[in-house]
């Protein structure tokens, strides 16, 4: 099943040398490293590193000239791997995939205030409030149940508030002002929804609710009141991937009408009453309309939510796609791991094709770029037109007027910034 490699993904610490250079592009400064006191625009990158001069942490770019800072960076493992921020952005979560530690990040000052260590690897963490986090750790033991749970994480103290069981939890997802959680288990056809008021009050703090097939994510609408639930479908053992809708304000939640059946449904983004959603499906995954060497191809499909219809599909890249972000110009960058690798990047021979795909949404049409590699950080920006991606442990700079990487000049090379290692996420930390 598709879905179990991304835990497995997660265990894999993978390092390596990265040289890369520093750019600047439609800004009027110099490309030169400035303090981090004089940024407005921080980006944080992960990077693991196995170099004698090198160690791993967390680098800060200066996002409007796509520079690192200098002294920008704040020491978080060993090998910090997936981030998250809070809502407001001043706290950053940085998942340590060699030590199982959360390390948490004022990101004022930038400093490093705590870690908390994980009884195993996690795929999934949110921080809808101030000061409060969950994570999904499907290997947490607990007493006279199965092992998984969702856990409360205190981010000013370090340590966990709880460990609420639901066995296998792989994923969670959170109601905008963190009132309800909906976590997602592997080979369940059932959605736990958790009340985190309720801990400690004797009230049973969650609530199974059944009726979908093989659910792996959802998109909570910006009120609260609906949920959008990816059912993975036959991609991950089942029998039909859609969206099924959830009325979060009925007791328990309840299922809004029929399902929508999809492509495939492993990730989502809603803009509007619009909802893209990715995935494969087995029946219909031909690559047609591409030239490409790849024997299958997966779908972005777009859901009217009005009328809760499939109003359009196009061909992507295969793989498990786990990462969709919108870019400034309504680009649609859609990401997975394990796809079909074609070529090499670094020795360009004919076709070059790995994990991203470009979705125009505008006109539907789908670009491809040449490069290699799992995709595993998406940053867009609201004053560039400019996307950030993790691919292949390289930080990318792509031009959202051309769809291609940045230009080579005195400061990028190969639409590339340069940091030493294995980069495999980004967030920027400024509302810009």
């Amino acid at each position: 099943m598709k879905k179990s490699a991304l835990l497995h993904a997660v265990l894999v610490v993978v390092a390596g040398l990265s040289l890369v250079s520093c750019g600047a592009r439609y800004g009027s400064g110099a490309g030169t490293a400035v303090a981090a006191s004089q940024v407005t625009e921080r980006v944080f990158a992960s990077q693991s590193a196995s170099s004698p001069t090198a160690s791993g942490g967390l680098f800060i770019i200066d996002g409007q000239y796509d520079t690192l800072v200098r002294g920008g960076e704040v020491s978080a493992g060993t090998s910090p791997g997936m981030m998250v921020t809070s809502a407001d952005r001043t706290t950053l979560l940085a998942f340590d995939i060699a030590t199982n530690k959360i390390d948490v990040v004022n990101t004022s000052k930038p400093s490093l205030i705590g870690s908390i260590q994980l009884a195993g690897p996690t795929t999934s963490m949110v921080v809808p409030q101030p000061n409060v986090g969950y994570t999904a750790v499907p290997a947490t033991p607990l007493n006279a149940t199965s092992p998984g749970a969702v856990v409360f994480l205190n981010l000013t103290s370090g340590g966990i508030i709880a460990d609420v069981s639901v066995p296998n939890a792989q994923t969670v997802v959170s109601n905008p002002n963190g009132t309800q959680l909906l976590a997602f288990s592997n080979d369940s056809d059932s959605v736990t929804v958790l009340s985190p008021a309720l801990v400690n009050t004797g009230i049973p703090v969650t609530v199974a609710v059944p009726g979908f097939d093989r659910p792996v994510n959802a998109i909570v609408s910006s009120d609260g009141s609906t949920a959008y639930v990816l059912n993975c479908g036959a991609e991950c053992g089942g029998t039909q991937a859609s969206v099924q809708g959830v009325n979060l304000l009925t007791s328990p939640p309840s299922l809004s009408g029929a399902p929508v059946p999809v492509d495939g449904a492993t990730i989502a983004f809603l803009s509007g009453t619009t909802l893209y959603v990715a995935g494969n499906s087995p029946t219909n995954s031909a690559c047609t309309g591409e030239n490409t060497m790849a024997k299958t191809c997966g779908r972005v499909d777009i859901v009217d939510l009005t009328s809760m219809t499939v109003t359009g599909s196009a061909v992507i890249t295969d793989g498990y796609h786990n990462r969709i972000d919108m870019g400034n110009g309504g680009q649609l960058f859609i990401g997975s791991m394990d796809c079909t690798n074609i070529g090499n990047v670094n020795n360009v021979q004919g076709e070059v094709r790995g994990c991203l795909s470009i979705f125009n949404t505008t006109n539907s049409s789908v670009v491809i770029p040449p490069d290699n590699g799992d995709v595993t950080g998406l940053q867009s920006f609201t004053t560039r037109y400019v996307e950030y991606v993790a691919e292949g442990g390289n930080l990318r700079v792509y031009d959202l007027f051309t769809d291609q990487l940045l230009p080579n000049n005195q400061y990028i090379e190969n639409g590339t910034i340069i940091i030493t290692g294995f980069i495999t996420d980004v967030k920027a930390v400024d509302f810009f």
